[in-house]
C-alpha cells in the first residue's frame, strides 16, 4: 500500500468512528433547506476510494476532465470533511452508512450489483453458476460486499479444458462518480428528491443515495422516472423562489415531474435555460451560485454575454399562489442577469482564469460564508471580501479533475434558517 493509501484509509476510518455511535443512536430529523444562504447543519459525502481507478486511467469516458491522484484525491476530501466538521456541521459519509445497514440490506443490494455473465457457459451449468454466486455471496464480508457495491463487478465465464473446467474474465462498472454526492438527488422545502441520472455510468448512484436516506430514517417524496431526466447540480433554493437549470443534464421533462408532484415546496420556479451546453458547465452551479439573500456570483462569459450567444441565458418564470397548486408560466425567455438585478442581487464577476479552476463551484454553508476551491486569482479574492464574504480555501487540486469542486461533493440534508 501506498503512504496516500494509508493515510486515507486511516482518514477515513477517524470519520466513521467519530460519528458511528451517534447514528446508531439516534435518527435526523430534518429542517429541509429553503436557500441556499442558510446555514448548513447535516450533510451527505462519499469520500472516494478504489472505485475511482477504472475512471483515472481513461478520465474522458470515466465523465472526468483530466488524470488525478486516487490517494490523494482521497485525501483531499478527508481535509474537506474535518474543515465542515470544524464548522459543526455533522457529516454523514456514503461508506458510514453503508457500514452501518444490516448485513441483509447490503447482501441485497450487492445482489444486484454482482454479475455473473453465463452466456456462453453449457445449459447444464447455467444453474450451478447462479447457485455458486449466490453461495458466495452469502459467504462475504461487510467490506467485500460494499465492495461489490461500489465496483459492480461482472464475471464472463467460460468453458475451458483446465483443472477447474471454466475460465472468466473480470470487468467492473464502478461508481467512480459517487463522490459528487450533489447530483443524485435535490433536497427541497419539501424532502428529498432522487434523481435520474443522464448519463448511464452513473445510473446505479441513485439506488445507494435512496438507501442512505432510508437508513437515516428519511423516505424521498419523489423519484424521477421515464424520460425525464434531473441531477442536483442544476438546482439551487432561495427562499420561496427555486433556480432550475434546463440543459445538458436536466430537462423539461424532469422539470415538469417535480412541478406537477408540488414536489419543490417554493413558489416561484425559475427555469434557467443553457443553450450553450458545454461540459464545464454542464449544471447551473458551475456558472452561477447564491452567496446570499442578496448577493451571488456568475461567471463572466454568461454575465457578459449578448443575446443571440450561445452563453446568454435565458430564464422562465412559473408562480403560483402561496401553498396552492399547479404552477402557471408567468414569463418566457427572461435575460435571466436582468432578472437577477431585478430581485435586487448583487452579482460578483468570475474571470475565465479562476472559472476554470471551479471558482464558482463553492459550497455556501452561512450567509456570507463559504467553502471554496484553494487557488484562486488575487482579484476574485478581493472581490470576495468588498463584498464582505467569509472564504475558507480548501485543497481539491486532485478532486477538480473529476470535474467537480465543493459544491458538488456535498447533498446538504439540513439547514437553519436565520431570523
Amino acid at each position: 500500500m501506498t503512504k496516500h493509501f494509508l493515510s486515507a484509509l486511516l482518514c477515513a476510518s477517524l470519520i466513521l468512528t467519530g460519528c458511528t455511535m451517534q447514528r446508531q443512536q439516534e435518527q435526523v430529523s430534518m429542517d429541509y433547506p429553503r436557500a441556499e444562504w442558510d446555514r448548513a447543519g447535516v450533510i451527505l459525502m462519499h469520500t472516494p476510494g478504489q472505485e475511482l481507478f477504472d475512471g483515472v486511467i481513461h478520465p474522458s469516458a470515466g465523465l472526468f476532465e483530466h488524470y488525478f491522484d486516487v490517494d490523494k484525491a482521497a485525501e483531499e476530501h478527508c481535509t474537506y470533511i474535518r474543515l465542515l466538521e470544524a464548522n459543526g456541521i455533522r457529516v454523514y459519509t456514503v461508506t458510514g452508512i453503508l457500514n452501518e445497514v444490516s448485513m441483509d440490506t447490503l447482501r441485497m443490494l450487492a445482489d444486484q450489483e454482482l454479475t455473473y455473465d453465463i452466456n456462453a457457459m453449457p445449459d447444464a451449468d447455467k444453474a450451478d453458476a447462479e447457485a455458486y454466486r449466490q453461495e458466495i455471496l452469502s459467504q462475504m464480508s461487510r467490506a467485500d460486499l460494499i465492495r461489490c457495491i461500489l465496483l459492480r463487478p461482472a464475471v464472463r465465464l467460460l468453458p475451458a479444458d483446465n483443472n477447474t473446467g471454466v475460465e472468466a474474465e473480470y470487468v467492473h462498472e464502478p461508481l467512480m462518480n459517487l463522490y459528487f454526492t450533489r447530483d443524485q438527488s435535490i433536497t427541497t422545502p419539501r424532502g428529498h428528491i432522487i434523481c435520474r441520472m443522464n448519463s448511464p455510468q452513473r445510473a446505479a448512484e441513485t439506488a445507494i443515495i435512496d438507501l442512505c436516506y432510508r437508513h437515516l430514517g428519511l423516505t424521498p417524496v419523489l423519484r424521477i422516472e421515464g424520460n425525464g431526466r434531473l441531477e442536483g447540480g442544476d438546482y439551487i433554493p432561495a427562499g420561496t423562489v427555486a433556480f432550475i437549470g434546463c440543459g445538458m443534464r436536466t430537462n423539461e421533462e424532469g422539470i415538469r415531474q417535480i412541478m406537477d408532484a408540488d414536489a419543490f415546496g417554493h413558489d416561484t420556479i425559475v427555469v434557467v435555460r443553457d443553450h450553450k451546453r458545454w461540459q464545464m458547465q454542464m449544471h447551473l452551479d458551475t456558472h452561477f451560485n447564491i452567496i446570499d439573500r442578496d448577493l451571488c456570483t456568475m461567471v463572466s462569459s454568461r454575465l457578459n454575454a449578448k443575446p443571440g450567444e450561445p452563453e446568454f441565458n435565458t430564464c422562465d418564470i412559473y408562480a403560483r399562489e402561496p401553498g396552492t397548486k399547479p404552477y402557471s408560466l408567468l414569463q418566457k425567455d427572461l435575460p435571466f442577469v436582468d432578472y437577477m438585478r431585478g430581485r435586487g442581487f448583487e452579482i460578483i464577476p468570475i474571470d475565465q482564469e479562476d472559472e476554470m479552476h471551479y471558482a464558482n463551484n463553492y459550497l455556501t454553508i452561512a450567509p456570507r460564508h463559504i467553502m471554496a476551491v484553494a487557488g484562486q486569482s488575487k482579484a476574485y479574492q478581493q472581490r470576495l471580501a468588498d463584498a464582505g464574504v467569509t472564504v475558507e480555501w480548501i485543497p481539491l487540486e486532485s478532486l477538480i479533475d473529476g470535474y467537480g469542486a465543493a459544491h458538488c461533493m456535498t447533498q446538504v440534508l439540513k439547514r437553519t434558517s436565520n431570523p
